[in-house]
């Protein structure tokens, strides 16, 4: 945290602008959470290639980013971006922040979120949401309640101050998502099997992903997710380019029995992706994955693979989102991969992240045994 007796030095924003200031900017988590035993250091390598040019969302939109300096000392930085596809899509002139870390310190969380707000009202925002790293359907909220427990793969973490911070400088609420823990070692109640059993008839099939087939099969799984959160607050669907780059970033990791694909007269109707939580293993590896930490990733996963995982993807069709066959559907494919994390001793399984007012699926996570585990919050701000 920061010394008292550096606090009255100067502070400073500098827009981030050659590669050597990109490496401070993703350093800066290092020096914010050494004291913070539930924070696990991303891998570089990965961040590096988050922030490239070369990550297909710049292609439809353009961002910002500063660094926060006392002195030569950083301490805080901050992003901003304009997503075109959502100004298309929603038509709200409203643009976003993100990449948050800072010392706990007033001044640093208003020239930070100053400098950003300032920088949209220039592309013509008159509305500003985050955090977002960088679009929604990437890392997305701000953690407002689970700070003991290390993120899961792909979810972030941060400091209990960044929330009523950010509120200082006149943010709000304006959406919570929801992580929740099921415990896959406990029994599921009386009855949900025979109801997915009932609902569903013979002309439903479950499948896992055939790997053999993998660039079309990531096709299945996105035109399902674009269509079963079509209607979602703030969606905006992925580029080809855009999950065509997720897929890769995630297929070492993907167990074939681990994304389950649904079809209804054999036309898929629902999926599931389950990752195992990289973040288990990596923790020790400070970020580093070279010269030795590519080996020990490789093999711990083989190994001692981890014990938890993440739902980060599951979708049902619209036209079945009302109906017993819809619930149905998801509780077979729920149940479809909670017998493949138990045969590969997976014990906890994070479902995220879900919309607060997501009731539908909520009720059915919650009838499984699930419960809310972390609790992320994004916040809104008008821009006068």
């Amino acid at each position: 945290m920061r010394p008292g007796n550096q606090h009255h030095q100067s502070l400073r924003i500098v827009p981030v602008e050659v590669p050597k200031a990109l490496r401070r900017f993703i350093r800066i988590p290092w020096l914010l959470y050494a004291d913070d035993p539930a924070w696990v250091p991303p891998l570089l390598i990965e961040r590096r290639r988050h922030l490239s040019a070369r990550n297909p969302y710049f292609a439809h939109a353009r961002a910002c980013f500063w660094i926060a300096y006392r002195g030569m000392r950083p301490v805080g930085r901050i992003s901003a971006q304009v997503d075109e596809l959502h100004l298309q899509r929603h038509h709200d002139a409203t643009g976003f922040f993100g990449m948050l870390e800072a010392e706990d310190d007033a001044e640093i969380f208003q020239a930070l979120t100053g400098t950003a707000e300032q920088w949209l009202r220039g592309q013509n925002m008159r509305r500003v949401l985050g955090p977002f790293n960088l679009s929604i359907n990437q890392e997305c909220g701000l953690l407002v309640e689970g700070f003991d427990t290390p993120p899961s793969i792909m979810m972030g973490h941060g400091r209990r101050y960044y929330g009523p911070r950010l509120e200082e400088q006149g943010y709000g609420k304006e959406k919570d998502l929801l992580a929740y823990r099921v415990n896959v070692e406990s029994d599921q109640p009386p009855g949900l099997r025979q109801f997915a059993a009932r609902a569903a008839t013979s002309e439903v099939r479950l499948r896992p992903l055939r790997k053999s087939a993998f660039a079309e099969e990531m096709a299945v799984v996105q035109t399902i997710f674009e269509d079963a959160w079509s209607q979602n607050w703030c969606f905006i669907p992925f580029t080809k380019p855009e999950f065509n780059h997720l897929g890769e970033s995630i297929k070492f990791l993907v167990d074939e029995e681990f994304v389950q694909i649904a079809e209804v007269k054999e036309t898929p109707a629902a999926i599931i992706v389950v990752l195992p939580n990289l973040n288990e293993v990596i923790g020790d590896l400070n970020g580093r994955l070279f010269p030795f930490g590519w080996m020990k990733l490789l093999w711990r996963l083989k190994v001692r693979s981890p014990t938890s995982a993440r739902v980060s993807l599951m979708g049902v069709c619209r036209r079945y989102h009302e109906s017993l066959l819809g619930a149905a559907l998801a509780f077979r494919l729920i149940d479809a991969v909670h017998a493949s994390a138990a045969r590969r001793g997976i014990r906890d399984v994070e479902m995220s992240w879900i919309l607060e007012d997501n009731l539908r699926i909520r009720k059915i996570i919650e009838a499984i045994g699930g419960t809310v585990s972390k609790r992320y919050r994004i916040y809104g701000k008008e821009l006068a």
